[in-house]
């Protein structure tokens, strides 16, 4: 993730957002959009599945002094006693949902929780990305303090891509330079989500005024775009 652009992506996301809007956030992770918002002036309230995630994402919080709160949720089942302005499910969090029933869930979700006008938005790595790009590739870095093997098998049936990620990170080093390294996996699988089909879901849900844009601009995506972003409204 050393190479994305996160000021420029926040600032993004926050042109669709009302100034000082409640915000609620799904798939933080790490917490790298939450703060740059939060410093915008949103009232922003973080959400994730991963338990190991959020205990970083709040650690950063605490160190640049920023009051946050982080919660353990599934983004297909939010429930909260107060609306928002704005729901966010920044980078590949729906091409995590792998099925299309999943990905409708979490639409019917943030809908639920969204005040009357209020706005979905999220982004997804296209099916020509996760088809064509990544596909059935291999890829691998070297650095001083790590390595990884990074192997993708890609579903034209299931529009599934499983990635597979080897890691190697450096423990120590013996006498004589030998280093020891620390071997660790990864398996994520994501879903080759259309556009057609994400818009046929919002709007099966209730929402309307539904736009797609290539990458973080304002441009409608052609067929070699490889991150789509989707604004829907609340009626």
């Amino acid at each position: 993730m050393d190479g994305v652009d996160y000021d420029a992506w926040a600032k993004y996301l926050a042109s669709f957002i009302p100034a000082s809007a409640r915000v609620l956030e799904c798939g933080c992770g790490t917490g790298e959009i939450t703060l740059r918002l939060k410093k915008m002036g949103f009232d922003i309230t973080a959400s994730d599945i991963s338990p190991d995630m959020l205990a970083v994402a709040s650690e950063k919080a605490r160190h640049c002094g920023l009051r946050i709160p982080f919660l353990q949720t599934d983004m297909r089942c939010l429930s909260f006693p107060k609306r928002f302005d704005s729901v966010i499910a920044p980078c590949d969090c729906v091409n995590y949902l792998t099925s299309l029933n999943d990905a409708e869930r979490f639409f019917s979700s943030a809908y639920s929780v969204l005040k009357d006008g209020g706005r979905l938005i999220f982004d997804i790595s296209s099916r020509y990305k996760l088809e064509k790009v990544l596909g059935f590739n291999t890829f691998s870095d070297i650095r001083e303090e790590a390595c990884y093997i990074w192997k993708n098998n890609y579903d034209c049936e299931s529009k599934l891509i499983e990635m597979q990620l080897e890691f190697f990170k450096l423990e120590s080093r013996q006498n004589g330079g030998k280093a020891l390294y620390e071997r660790f996996s990864e398996r994520h699988v994501q879903r080759a989500h259309s556009e057609r089909e994400l818009r046929f879901r919002l709007e099966r849900v209730g929402f309307s005024d539904i736009r797609v844009f290539a990458g973080i601009t304002e441009n409608e995506p052609d067929s070699g775009s490889e991150r789509l972003h989707f604004v829907a409204k609340k009626q």
